[in-house]
């Protein structure tokens, strides 16, 4: 048994849910990159992916099925570099056939999540990001519920411009409310295109939903990301889009993000 003294989340300096109403928005592409940008900017990282159903983070950092190990204070998560700078934890490691389908009950789904808000020992780290399923559903009562223990300094919420899904966001946002989660900020994914030869972004969707919405809520607009086919590439091959396309207008808007959200955090 590998020995390690650090205990779940005790050295965790702040925790992150990453929401969206709907699925197909780019959520754990939004919190992959999140992720890099963060790390990028010299910060030590954790990716807690509680998409039970749909856990492709592990495969977007291109980390395989390794095994997990356990230490005297849990299970140790799954690192993407030598460094340990970003860490990770999801189901895709715990199953025998990566194309099993999880079919759980609530009940199961609410242990497991709780393993893994207790049970993973994180040790030092700055930011853990919570990547949760879309919707409103007993996944996400089950980590709000586990860590009560421990301080939530709110929620990210991941929308695309057109109305059909800033509609679903409005339902997370009452989500937040009604649960006492603070909204970070809206990020507006898929805002635009951006073509591989020219770099001209043309508006494939519509713009600016996620911008209007942030501002009949009340909440903070922390940016949008276009689609960029080399974003699409980096995320297939599972390489860092952001040492890959340091200079792209897309990295920028990430850094950006990323930029903004850290401030925020240390306002909390």
């Amino acid at each position: 048994m590998e020995q390690n003294s650090d205990g779940s989340l005790s050295q965790v300096g702040h925790v992150v849910l990453v929401l969206s109403g709907k699925g197909g928005v780019g959520k754990s592409t939004i919190t992959t990159e999140l992720a890099l940008a963060l790390r990028h900017a010299g910060k030590k990282v954790g990716i807690l992916d509680v998409d039970l159903c749909g856990p492709s983070i592990p495969r977007m950092l291109s980390v395989g099925r390794p095994d997990v190990h356990q230490c005297d204070s849990g299970w140790v998560p799954v690192y993407t570099d030598a460094q340990k700078s970003l860490a990770l934890m999801s189901i895709g490691f715990l199953l025998e056939d990566p194309d099993e389908a999880v079919v759980w009950r609530g009940p199961k789904k609410t242990a497991l999540i709780g393993q893994f808000v207790s049970d993973v020992a994180w040790g030092e780290l700055d930011v853990l990001l919570v990547d949760t399923p879309p919707g409103t559903s007993d996944e996400h009562l089950a980590v709000l519920e586990n860590l009560k223990k421990h301080r939530v300094d709110g929620a990210v919420l991941v929308t695309t411009p057109q109305a059909v899904s800033t509609g679903d966001v409005r339902r997370e946002i009452t989500f937040c409310k009604k649960t006492g989660v603070r909204i970070l900020g809206i990020i507006e994914n898929m805002s635009g295109f951006v073509c591989p030869h020219c770099s001209e972004c043309s508006n494939i969707f519509s713009k600016g939903g996620g911008e209007e919405l942030a501002e009949l809520t009340g909440s903070v607009f922390l940016g949008s990301v276009p689609l960029d086919p080399l974003l699409s590439a980096s995320i297939e091959a599972g390489t860092d889009f952001t040492q890959s396309f340091a200079t792209s207008a897309t990295f920028s808007s990430i850094s950006s993000i990323s930029q903004v959200l850290l401030n925020s955090l240390q306002r909390v």
